[in-house]
């Protein structure tokens, strides 16, 4: 079953609508107090009534929430219109607010080897749709939850899925968001593995918005990547190296950076002689940031996390390279929504 945009689905309805019409439904289904088109009180009464029998208010149903013994992650599974399921992860954060980790697809492709969601295969992309409306129901989810005065306040493209594998609904959302969430630009990270073609596109679509790219790279060798990321291409490190230093000259500015992700395996891409790769490959990019993530177990896969003895020695190498390098703090682990544990199979 085909998904219907929300938006063709009202102009079905009501083929004159205003344009400001439309821009009154779009405030109304991002405030987080509203729960239905009942309440979009600004809306005509006969026009609220067959929306509301016509045009579902979110596209998903909620089939289950988890929340942390520290009360700071929360994640949902959610059902999409043709009963696929997916989940989406909303964990608080520094600004004293909270990040959406928001999914793009339902399963993945990429099949990254440490990874949980490669293991259901890509079921398909979502929507522009079904990625807002994980935006809109966590909003609702926060206001009930903790009160009116939390926000999200960041969104990551790091749950389930390619983003750039699915890029003209993962656009389109993040405009969505920018113009009627009040969400700023830089607020937004997109996370990918690296697909090459997709990133030549960024560089040249005067329509793809101005937010932070995050690149999975986890090995500078080339012959270890493939094995932890399968969906290297050949040459892909020098390919990314000129793409990178085309991004800083193109995009790049003080709050626009490129970021590099770094999940540590133990004995796999941890040592010191990985830590000095890595850091005369990131000279060749033009890049100085290195995001490193403890692994976080996931059954079934052969890898453990690296010691923290070993963390801080891998850090310790690339700060002498002059290297900015940041740790991601891990969350969620407890309730399997951390880095890399988002999975939905049918019999869990």
């Amino acid at each position: 079953m085909e998904y219907l945009p929300r938006k063709t689905q009202v102009e079905r309805l009501f083929p004159d609508l205003p344009r400001y019409r439309w821009r009154q439904i779009e405030r109304a289904l991002l405030d987080p107090t509203i729960r239905g088109w009942g309440e979009v009180t600004v809306l005509p009464k006969p026009m609220r009534q067959t929306l509301a029998l016509t045009v579902p208010w979110l596209s998903h149903q909620v089939v289950q929430t988890f929340t942390s013994r520290r009360n700071d992650t929360h994640k949902a599974v959610l059902q999409a219109h043709d009963g696929q399921r997916f989940e989406t992860v909303l964990m608080a954060n520094a600004r004293g607010h909270w990040t959406l980790c928001v999914s793009s697809q339902i399963g993945c492709a990429m099949r990254c080897s440490f990874c949980a969601t490669g293991t259901m295969g890509l079921k398909r992309s979502l929507h522009a749709d079904e990625i807002v409306d994980q935006y809109r129901w966590w909003q609702g989810f926060l206001h009930d939850r903790h009160g009116p005065t939390q926000r999200i306040s960041n969104m990551v493209f790091m749950g389930m899925g390619e983003p750039l594998a699915n890029y003209e609904n993962v656009k389109a959302a993040i405009h969505t968001l920018i113009a009627a969430a009040g969400l700023g630009p830089t607020r937004i990270t997109v996370s990918t593995v690296g697909i090459l073609t997709v990133l030549d596109r960024i560089l040249t679509d005067p329509d793809w918005p101005p937010v932070r790219i995050a690149i999975s790279l986890h090995s500078a060798n080339a012959k270890l990547r493939p094995q932890i990321v399968p969906s290297s291409v050949p040459n892909f490190l020098p390919r990314l190296a000129d793409w990178s230093r085309r991004y800083h000259a193109t995009l790049g500015n003080r709050r626009h950076y490129l970021t590099f992700e770094y999940i540590l395996l133990n004995q796999v891409n941890d040592t010191p002689s990985q830590a000095e790769e890595l850091a005369a490959y990131l000279r060749t990019t033009g890049a100085k940031k290195i995001n490193v993530i403890p692994y976080n177990p996931v059954l079934g896969k052969p890898f453990a996390p690296s010691q923290a003895a070993r963390i801080a020695n891998f850090k310790a190498i690339l700060r002498a390279h002059d290297v900015d390098v940041t740790q991601r703090k891990t969350m969620g682990d407890d309730i399997a929504a951390a880095c890399g544990q988002l999975v939905y199979q049918n019999h869990r």
